[in-house]
């Protein structure tokens, strides 16, 4: 059976949970406090049940579809602390967990202006190197992300595991995927422009979309490797 690689997140949470970190409508060039964002962020860490096949981040989430740019960062600023995170193309980052940084109430802001943003911790499934996901390691890991969206968030508490979101990025590879049955025989997947995570202004990306059907033995296989796997609840 194929095996996703253990991950130790190193901040927290990342899924369809949608926890809303700091919802201060903040405007153009406005900061955000990293104490609300590690309060958030720290759940994940916390969190004492099954997640190794699961990864967290901190996105930054304009208000504005476009905003987000190429090399747009988050700057964390402090009185000793000064560091800018790297972002992807849906704006997600590693949150580092410092304890710095939360003495000196230290501030996250993007580098560039986005005309209002919000900071989301976003939990997904981790990625495979081969780019073959067993459909039964799928659904463990969208239960295992279902089981800290319970425990952070009482709304999820009645939703179950629909499928995952495999989002691509927008240029420079083939987004797609394809079912592999045990037989060899395949099927593409149909690919659509979307959202990466719901709530997002920005739905341009290449998404595909796999449910989960009853005692599925195949094997989801993308050509490139996919910016992230989201778990779907519904």
């Amino acid at each position: 059976m194929m095996r996703f690689p253990h991950l130790t997140a190193c901040v927290p949470l990342l899924l369809t949970a949608n926890l809303a970190v700091a919802q201060a409508q903040p405007q153009a060039g406005d900061w955000v406090s990293y104490r609300d964002a590690y309060r958030s962020m720290v759940l994940f860490d916390k969190y004492g049940g099954a997640k190794n096949l699961l990864q967290s981040h901190l996105q930054v989430a304009p208000k504005e579809k476009g905003a987000l740019a190429e090399g747009v960062q988050l700057a964390l600023t402090g009185k000793t602390v000064q560091t800018n995170l790297p972002l992807d193309a849906t704006g997600r980052g590693v949150l580092p967990l410092l304890k710095a940084a939360y003495d000196e109430n230290a501030v996250l802001a993007p580098n560039r202006r986005l005309g209002g943003f919000a900071l989301r911790p976003r939990v997904t499934i981790a990625p495979r190197a081969d780019g073959a996901y067993d459909a039964a390691e799928l659904r463990a890991a969208c239960e295992q992300a279902l089981g800290f969206a319970r425990y952070s968030d009482a709304s999820a508490r009645g939703r179950q595991c629909a499928g995952v979101r495999l989002v691509f990025p927008k240029k420079g590879v083939e987004a797609g995927a394809r079912v592999r049955r045990a037989d060899g025989g395949e099927q593409a997947l149909p690919l659509a422009r979307g959202a990466a995570f719901a709530g997002d202004v920005d739905d341009d990306f290449p998404v595909v979309t796999y449910r989960f059907g009853p005692g599925e033995r195949v094997q989801v296989v993308t050509y490139n490797a996919p910016l992230a796997i989201v778990p779907l609840f519904e």
